[in-house]
């Protein structure tokens, strides 16, 4: 973009002279041409030109400033005017008499070299002004007008060119690209000599002090632009957006030549963070989001060399969130060493142990998307998670074995806050690391879940044998059951409520599933209709009681309540189609029943024939052909073994 700097005279008198012909050849055949015209003899110079007042001129008395004078004023497209006015003159002398005053052409060169170097300077006097001074009416003014009149002269000369082309003359030096490498140096020596940090020099190294001076600069100029040298410009020539391709070069050059050191851990982030995250977000204001695209000027670093970078960054967090998590883990180990109980919060056990990871997870992950624009590649630093919740799941099976109620208790606080943030967050986590994570959860709740359950089904025991059986049909030996229950379930009020809703309900399937084993053993025979309808109201009592009792304390599992139902309305019903379509019926809701469920059932109603239980078997069968298991549909009758 440099302009070439001929002898302008010599430019001059080739300008003057169309292609392909010498000088003498071109006016001698010219001359020829308009012999007839009285040649004029004499100077084609401004004082000639517009020197010589009418009797018209001398009444108005006007007076034409010359071309040093509006030089000196600032004036570039008047001077400009009168050049291109002289030039035009000069051809036409040329094309008039066929000849070429010389002392004409040279002064004509001097004063366009003369021209040229006011524009030059006031080009590079664009951004003299800073923000802070754009309330200063009068400096702006004189800036403003002053460069309205250089750009003026600039599209003036392109006007001019295209005559010249038109002529069939030689081109002089382009000012469209005097301009542009104007404002290219004037960038480069803005950039070059940035705007001093206001940050303590202290708390940053002289790789992040010169980056931000320098995007500091960049944005405090194209603000400058946007709201003072914009106006000075033809809305056409998109000044905003060519001076924002300028200062992203060169801002790019500076940091393309940094980042070819072996930076740094924090000056690699540094940088990252300025091209990824400061730099776009510069943009986004509105006063510059309005005028510049900034999706058009693309990134500030090529692709090979901000991969080393991130990959230096993102092996850094990994790093450090693993390090993390084993200081929270090892915390919390330690305070289950020494045997101390539990905390509590609001009457129940808690722990902060998840709530720490993952406001750690958190935090670095979206750091992280930040400082590398990419989610996916943020991401990639909680492969850690899944080597974490192993090692919690060993620690949690050293707590049952030392028994540790209170801390067992508070873990599965823990199991449902990492799995709300696993299922709701996905933001923060790859498919496969949640995947992982939550099949961990799973076995550290089943494990916690049973540590905590085993012993109250052996308290219990004693209920559940009377269950199914004679005396179960007499008296309704339910009653203790339900007592015992329900105090064995007070234990857990100390469990906070996110995991006491899924333990509780866990129960509730627990006790079902025993109920309906005893149940199935036939113990009991029930030999005729009446006692068929007194186990059926016994058993539908139960199952209200049941789901009374555990719902207050917390289970949502009401669909157990149903199976029992059913179950007990096979009891009730004597009419064998009648039977095949409830049977029908509770195969649909529940694939994973098997004939050996429903054979152990039927059996119970001594007055059903062998064929008439081959025809029912016959239409369950058919219906488990067809029902697809799996789904929706939840598991109940595959954890009732039948002996």
């Amino acid at each position: 973009m440099r302009v070439c700097q001929n002898s302008d005279s010599l430019k001059l008198n080739s300008f003057l002279t169309p292609k392909g012909r010498s000088p003498g050849e071109w006016i001698r055949g010219t001359f020829q041409r308009f012999r007839g015209s009285s040649p004029h003899s004499g100077d084609s110079s401004p004082s000639s030109t517009y020197g010589q007042d009418s009797p018209v001129e001398e009444e108005t008395t006007e007076v034409i400033p010359t071309f040093d004078e509006l030089l000196e004023a600032g004036r570039l497209s008047e001077a400009s005017q009168q050049l291109i006015d002289r030039e035009n003159d000069l051809f036409q002398e040329v094309t008039e008499e066929g000849s070429l005053q010389q002392p004409s052409v040279d002064r004509l060169a001097e004063d366009r070299r003369a021209l040229e170097k006011h524009l030059t300077e006031t080009l590079q006097q664009s951004l003299s002004l800073s923000l802070e001074d754009i309330h200063n009416e009068a400096a702006v003014h004189a800036l403003t007008t002053t460069l309205t009149s250089a750009v003026k002269a600039v599209h003036q000369e392109e006007e001019q060119t295209l005559l010249r082309e038109q002529r069939g003359c030689k081109a002089l030096s382009c000012w469209k690209k005097l301009h542009d490498s104007s404002l290219l140096s004037l960038v480069e020596r803005r950039m070059e000599n940035p705007l001093e940090s206001p940050v303590s020099q202290a708390e940053q190294s002289s790789i992040q002090t010169d980056i931000y001076s320098m995007g500091r600069q960049l944005k405090q100029d194209l603000l400058f632009v946007v709201i003072v040298v914009k106006s000075c410009y033809p809305p056409q020539s998109n000044i905003c957006q060519f001076y924002a391709s300028l200062y992203h070069q060169t801002f790019s050059a500076r940091l393309r030549k940094i980042a070819d050191f072996g930076l740094e851990d924090k000056d690699a982030t540094f940088l990252l963070r300025w091209v990824n995250e400061y730099y776009p977000g510069i943009f986004q204001k509105p006063e510059l989001s309005s005028e510049i695209d900034s999706a058009a000027l693309g990134k500030l670093l090529p692709k090979e060399l901000l991969e080393p970078l991130e990959e230096q960054y993102l092996s850094k967090q990994k790093i450090d969130l693993s390090d993390y998590m084993n200081q929270v883990l090892q915390l919390e180990d330690r305070k289950w060493a020494s045997g101390e109980e539990a905390k509590r919060e609001d009457g129940c056990y808690t722990s902060p142990l998840a709530y720490d990871i993952i406001q750690g997870i958190n935090g670095m992950v979206k750091a992280a998307e930040k400082v590398t624009g990419n989610r996916q590649k943020a991401q990639t630093i909680t492969h850690q998670l899944p080597g974490f919740m192993t090692k919690y799941k060993h620690l949690q099976s050293v707590l049952q074995v030392s028994n540790q109620i209170s801390h067992i208790k508070a873990s599965l606080c823990c199991v449902e806050q990492f799995r709300d943030v696993l299922l709701g967050e996905n933001h923060l986590f790859p498919h496969e690391v949640k995947e992982e994570c939550l099949g961990l959860l799973m076995d550290i709740e089943q494990s916690a879940h049973s540590c905590l359950l085993i012993p109250i089904h052996k308290i219990l025991k004693p209920q559940y044998k009377k269950l199914g059986t004679t005396d179960w049909l007499r008296k309704n030996g339910f009653e203790k059951l339900w007592r015992s229950l329900e105090v064995e379930l007070l234990k857990f009020q100390d469990v906070p409520h996110l995991g006491r809703q899924e333990l509780i309900g866990r129960l509730h399937q627990e006790v079902t599933e025993e109920y309906v084993r005893r149940l199935l053993r036939r113990d009991v025979k029930l030999k005729d209709r009446e006692q068929q309808q007194r186990a059926y109201t016994i058993i539908t009592q139960n199952a209200e009681s049941l789901n009374t009792l555990f719902s207050r304390m917390g289970s949502k599992q009401d669909w157990l309540k149903e199976i029992l139902i059913k179950i007990a309305e096979v009891l009730r019903l004597q009419e064998v189609p009648a039977l095949q379509m409830h049977i029908a019926s509770l195969g649909s809701a529940h694939p994973d029943i098997s004939e050996k469920h429903v054979v152990a059932l039927l059996k119970l109603k001594t007055n059903i024939s062998k064929m008439d239980r081959k025809k029912i078997i016959t239409t369950l069968s058919d219906t488990l052909k067809e029902t697809r298991a799996g789904g929706d549909a939840r598991l109940f009758f595959s954890k009732v073994e039948i002996r």
